[in-house]
């Protein structure tokens, strides 16, 4: 194919219909102004979009669109462009020609022709050209440029080096912390960057009897990432607890600690466990980005009646309100919400976390340290006569704690926490069974948030799809005759995904408030009656029905509904 033809975007886009002359001389003087490209002025202006301008031009060179999201890269051909090569020229393979010896590649700017010439010569053929979305080109170049084969290879160096005897355990620690080009170092570092690239929550390093797994828990599920030979174990471990200041000699005993790590400018806290198993030490990270990236509280999607209870139920003087579920559900993301919501210069919040997740200017944390005897109960004692108007517990871990957190919520103090309980209605119960006084329970509980995690539908891959039998039994259950006239989605798979159907996940709640119907239910004594109360309250208002609404309005699917209602009833 014949090398292309260099267009005037702005002129050929007024010839096509799609833009005026004014709007043309507005985003030339932007340009002028910002030094960005003229084709991003268009469409962040929106006076064209980022299709019709990749459209027009494949119309006018004669290159075929590619639609990147339905499209299935071929990796043998990805890979004869180096990843700096294909984010350099905006550039990605697509096929090959055999017959012709031609290979066909989608560029995002098809006019430019130093990257077309620098392509072409780095793939000594000719080159067909097809014209793709920047967009969807660059969500492809980080879903097929991952480092599955990196780590597989640096896996298997590092196994060589075991075998033949090149690793020294009395002086690993010195080669650990000062060789950079060790492959575990390498091998660790690339593990990192991955699993940030595919916004893990959580790494799992687990050796057995024939093979070592690492495994990434993305949007709440676990993938294998690689397998590598058993012996590779040792040494990874090794490597993480001497960056975590951990016991290295100790091999017996489960053991925390936490690092922080900084990959492409980007900070993230790790926590580490270790356990001991019967093939050597296991090892899970939670990977927690230092970013302030929670939301505010009307954009975490609450319905709009539930937002104005919690909101009514924070700004009160003085109270608890508890914010309940699994680990790994957000919940220190909700209060982490709701405390900058509540942050101002006339009050003085403290925080009493393990670890501190965010940080918030303005307010003042302390980190639980358990070793010197820096407890929860210890730090909320001394934070009580720092004269706080808002506390933030992490976690109400035992009884002790619970009390302390209900008496400041009893004398003037908003106290704001977390409870690993099941659902909203069995909080209070909970707390009556650790064994915090029932009157406290009453006086000081003013609402309890509970939430889970639900994976959300990738927008790109999103189609009708027609329920099971057994999903269109229980919707019917659900909503009754309603069920079969309801439409619903799902996704099928593509790149942008990782061929999983879903991106992100987005968090369903029920609440339960501490009216003087529920308080007089909690003096009662009986929890049957307690229960009665709490179900009249929500009447329908609860985790199963939240997570149903995002599956009718197309934002999850039936399936991840029903995951959700099994994982909450067993």
């Amino acid at each position: 194919m014949s090398r292309p033809e260099k267009i005037r975007l702005g002129d050929f886009l007024i010839a096509q219909g799609l833009l005026t002359n004014e709007q043309l001389g507005l985003a030339l003087e932007e340009q002028k102004r910002s030094g960005r490209k003229l084709g991003r002025i268009f469409i962040e202006a929106g006076y064209v979009s980022e299709k019709e301008i990749t459209k027009a031009l494949g119309r006018q060179l004669r290159a075929p669109f590619v639609d990147l999201v339905t499209f299935k890269p071929k990796p043998e051909l990805i890979n004869l462009l180096t990843e700096a090569a294909a984010r350099r020229y905006r550039a990605i393979v697509l096929d090959n020609e055999e017959d012709v010896n031609m290979l066909m590649v989608g560029f995002a700017d098809p006019t430019d022709l130093v990257a077309y010439d620098e392509v072409s010569r780095i793939l000594q053929r000719e080159i067909m050209l097809a014209v793709v979305m920047e967009s969807q080109l660059l969500t492809t170049l980080d879903r097929v440029y991952r480092h599955t084969e990196e780590i597989s290879g640096l896996t298997q160096e590092l196994a060589e080096d075991m075998l033949d005897g090149q690793f020294d355990f009395g002086n690993l620690e010195g080669v650990l912390t000062t060789d950079e080009d060790a492959p575990v170092v390498k091998l660790l570092n690339t593990v990192f960057e991955e699993a940030i690239k595919q916004r893990a929550s959580d790494i799992h390093i687990e050796p057995q009897e024939k093979q070592l797994i690492i495994r990434f828990r993305i949007d709440g599920v676990l993938h294998v990432q690689t397998e590598a030979h058993p012996r590779v174990a040792a040494p990874l471990v090794l490597r993480l607890k001497l960056i975590s200041g951990l016991d290295i000699s100790e091999k017996r005993l489960p053991q925390d600690g936490r690092f922080n790590i900084k990959l492409k400018n980007s900070a993230v806290d790790v926590r580490l466990s270790t356990l001991p198993t019967q093939y050597g030490e296991s090892a899970v990270m939670r990977l927690l980005s230092q970013s302030n990236n929670f939301l505010a509280l009307d954009k975490m999607g609450m319905p709009p009646t539930l937002l104005e209870r919690l909101r009514h139920a924070i700004h009160r003087p003085s109270g608890m309100v508890l914010v309940t579920g699994p680990t790994g559900s957000g919940k220190t993301t909700t209060l982490y919400s709701a405390l900058a919501e509540l942050n101002s210069p006339e009050k003085k919040i403290l925080t009493v976390e393990d670890p501190i997740e965010y940080r918030l200017p303005g307010i003042n944390q302390t980190q639980v340290m358990e070793k010197i005897d820096l407890t929860f109960s210890r730090v909320l004692r001394a934070a009580l006569r720092q004269d706080p108007d808002i506390i933030l517990v992490g976690e109400m871990r035992d009884q002790e704690t619970a009390e302390i957190g209900m008496r400041a919520a009893m004398t003037g103090h908003m106290v704001l926490s977390t409870l690993h309980t099941n659902d909203a209605l069995t909080t209070p119960i909970r707390l009556l069974d650790m064994g915090v006084p029932r009157f406290m329970v009453a006086m000081s509980l003013q609402l309890v948030l509970a939430q889970r995690l639900v994976r959300t539908i990738c927008e790109r891959c999103a189609d009708e799809y027609k329920p099971t039998p057994q999903e269109l039994a229980w919707l019917r259950m659900e909503l009754g005759d309603e069920a079969d006239s309801k439409t619903f989605y799902r996704g099928y798979g593509c790149d942008n995904c990782n061929k999983s159907g879903y991106t992100g996940r987005q968090a369903i709640y029920e609440c339960l408030e501490m009216t003087q119907v529920m308080v007089d239910a909690a003096n009662h004594g009986d929890p049957q009656e307690f229960l009665r109360a709490g179900r009249e309250q929500m009447a329908g208002n609860t985790l199963r029905r939240d997570a149903l609404r995002l599956a009718l309005a197309g934002r999850s699917t039936i399936e991840e509904v029903m995951r959700i209602n099994n994982q909450m009833e067993g």
